[in-house]
């Protein structure tokens, strides 16, 4: 940068004085580089000096900053409080839900994935983290609560603790975090001061059942309405104009949760928690750093504890780094301790992996997470229409990406099967389905079996997962979800009225993971929709039993090619179809629902005959009663052990997993599991 500047003026000077001579072009720029001389040697002096904890880019001192996890139950409202906080903080928020990136995010209106992101506050860093609420992504909440020293607990002051409640707050005492209570939706005309005061109560209790310590009973206690964007100390429901933010919220943050104990001096090391692709930079690490200091440059390498000792997986050097900043990611020069980062520059190191300088060769201790409690097996699509509108279709692909998806998400783990089949472990029906539709996104062609239940065997004895599950229901529809549960073996453990809600009642049970696969779609009809139903999962207990009748027959179709109204009309006196005209079908296909208990194989694509006579009667005008189209969800929880699910970009069927009809009767004589 001086070199050009200095010709530039050396060319001037001659020219001004109309001689080369170093005296004349001297007496030129003398007077005319003081000014240059000053602030050539305040960037020298800049650049040569230490940085400051102020100066961008550069590490910020541990003590200034505050790591904090937002954990909840679902629908609590943890998301629309990020917004709120982002947007108190000067961030720029598109729309509402801004931390929820992805698309099935946005359509669902859950929270998937855990995201990180800072705000300052006061001369203060707060790296904030959302979390899932949702029972079934409970493993992105355990890879998060090693990376944060305090947690914002977010319960509605309407419904008051719930199953995902313990679940979350549980991993949260586990790890020594010091939580706050924040009561949301106080503004709600339901909730009251004594209401507050019974749910804070039965939080406290919550908190003394799981063991948490002296320090973490003394939580303050704060009220909110996030969808309004306001936070009290103490409750009302309408706070005075020039308090409706989030600043008490925000200081309570600073004063309640402690800065990150790190030490910048010692070499540096870091954990990493999460993990994405960038077509640019490749592998993107996310993590917390516990020591050092970190600048783009520095040489570093990976390293993955084993039963054998430390191994390292690879050398490389720092690229990139990112800190994510509201909703924008920023490119820094270094981080210090405590603080959470991105990086780039290695292509090996995956979540649970410790990053850190060449010379340290000690891992850190990783996450522990709950098991997974049931598989499916993801195997190639080999249904006569298979290949029609899927672009990924042979069994490496599948592997590859269900690979990748492992080594992104620790919850799911992968185990390669027979003839290009893999099994797939999970916690639930809902994060494997949210998997198969993403897998459905992306142009694959697939076939996925029924969900099965992991057992244990402890000292000869079966044990099975136990779910404790939450439902609130009217009145008149406690009989009708007493009676299903009874025969998926679940026991109810606890029944009341739910607090001010007249004709409501709340019912607290437990049931077996297997009972309640499926269980959700029947719920919602039993219920007419106005049920509630939140599940989490318990322990393992010893097998409770054969489930009851849960599901009758099915219409099985014997004929190929395209589905007449014609056929149809004559099939929905058998049961309800899944089906309507102009759909394809093929042999083995379920088109339908029986209304007995056995299955029944049907032609759908019968054609009317055509004759020469004409009559009034025989032009018919068919009418048919809309089908049931089943949801990739639904259809998990529907089929049996012998059915699949065809899963392709543009529809879902059910089919039977041996097609020939004489088949499928040989195997149906073997005894079954």
């Amino acid at each position: 940068m001086v070199g050009p500047l200095l010709r530039s003026l050396w060319s001037t000077a001659a020219r001004k004085s109309r001689s080369s001579s170093f005296a004349s072009c001297s007496s030129y720029l003398k007077p005319r580089c003081a000014g240059y001389t000053r602030t050539f040697s305040s960037i020298t002096a800049a650049a040569t000096s230490p940085s400051t904890p102020d100066a961008p880019g550069a590490a910020v001192d541990p003590s200034r900053l505050r790591n904090v996890a937002v954990i909840a139950h679902v629908d609590h409202g943890k998301t629309t409080l990020m917004d709120r906080l982002l947007r108190q903080c000067g961030a720029d928020i598109p729309h509402e839900r801004a931390l929820d990136s992805i698309s099935l995010e946005r359509e669902r209106g859950i929270t998937i994935a855990s995201k990180v992101t800072s705000i300052s506050w006061k001369g203060h860093e707060l790296n904030m983290v959302d979390t899932p609420g949702h029972a079934d992504f409970g493993g992105e909440v355990e890879r998060v609560v090693g990376m944060v020293e305090g947690a914002i607990l977010v319960v509605d002051a309407g419904e008051g603790p719930l199953a995902q409640t313990k679940f979350v707050l549980a991993k949260a005492l586990k790890y020594g975090l010091r939580p706050l209570l924040l009561l949301n939706k106080v503004d709600r005309p339901s909730v009251t001061e004594e209401r507050c005061s019974e749910v804070e109560s039965l939080v406290f209790d919550l908190f003394a059942n799981l063991g948490a310590t002296e320090e973490q009973l003394e939580f303050p206690v704060l009220y909110a309405s996030a969808k309004e964007g306001w936070a009290s100390s103490t409750y009302t429901k309408d706070p005075l104009d020039d308090s409706k933010n989030m600043s008490e919220l925000l200081d309570a943050i600073i004063r309640h949760v402690p800065p990150p104990t790190a030490s910048l001096d010692a070499p540096f090391q870091m954990l990493v928690s999460m993990m994405e692709r960038d077509n640019y930079v490749g592998r993107i690490l996310t993590g917390r750093i516990y020591s050092g200091i970190l600048r783009v440059g520095d040489k570093v390498h990976g390293l993955h504890s084993t039963d054998s000792g430390v191994i390292k997986m690879e050398e490389g050097k720092v690229v990139k780094l990112m800190k994510k900043k509201g909703t924008c990611t920023v490119s820094i020069d270094s981080a210090g301790a405590g603080d959470i980062i991105s990086m780039a520059g290695l292509t090996c190191p995956a979540i649970g992996h410790t990053i850190s300088n060449v010379e340290v060769m000690t891992a850190l201790p990783t996450v522990e997470l709950d098991p997974p409690t049931i598989s499916m097996t993801f195997g190639v699509n080999d249904s006569p229409l298979a290949g029609r509108d899927g672009t990924y279709l042979t069994g490496r692909q599948i592997g590859d990406r269900l690979m990748a998806e492992a080594e992104r998400n620790l919850a799911i783990n992968v185990l390669p099967g027979m003839s290009d089949s893999y099994e797939v472990q999970g916690r639930g029906e809902l994060q494997l389905g949210i998997l198969i539709e993403n897998m459905r996104r992306e142009k694959f062609e697939l076939s996925v079996s029924p969900p099965k239940v992991m057992y244990k065997n402890e000292k000869g004895q079966k044990l099975e997962p136990i779910e404790e599950v939450t439902i609130e229901v009217n009145e008149e529809h406690v009989g009708f979800v007493m009676e299903a549960l009874s025969h998926r073996r679940g026991e109810i453990t606890d029944m009341g009225p739910v607090p001010g809600n007249v004709g409501r009642t709340r019912l607290c049970l437990t049931c077996p993971s297997r009972g309640l696969v499926g269980y959700r779609s029947v719920f919602n009809s039993d219920t007419r929709g106005t049920g509630f139903m939140h599940r989490a999962f318990l322990t393992y207990e010893k097998y409770r039993g054969p489930l009851g009748n849960v599901r009758k027959g099915v219409l099985v179709s014997m004929g190929y090619g395209t589905i007449t109204a014609h056929a149809l009309m004559s099939l929905e006196a058998r049961g309800i179809l899944f089906v309507k005209p102009g759909m394809e079908t093929y042999d083995g296909m379920i088109i339908g629902e029986h209304s007995r208990d056995t299955d029944l194989d049907v032609n759908p694509v019968r054609t009317k005959e055509l004759t020469n006579v004409r009559a009034a009667s025989k032009d018919e005008n068919v009418k048919l009663t809309p089908p049931r189209l089943m949801t990739l969800e639904e259809a998990i929880g529907y089929v049996a052990s012998d059915e699949l699910i065809e899963v392709t970009p543009s529809a879902i069927r059910l089919r039977k997993r041996y097609l020939d009809v004489n088949k499928r009767k040989t195997m149906s004589k073997k005894p079954k599991e």
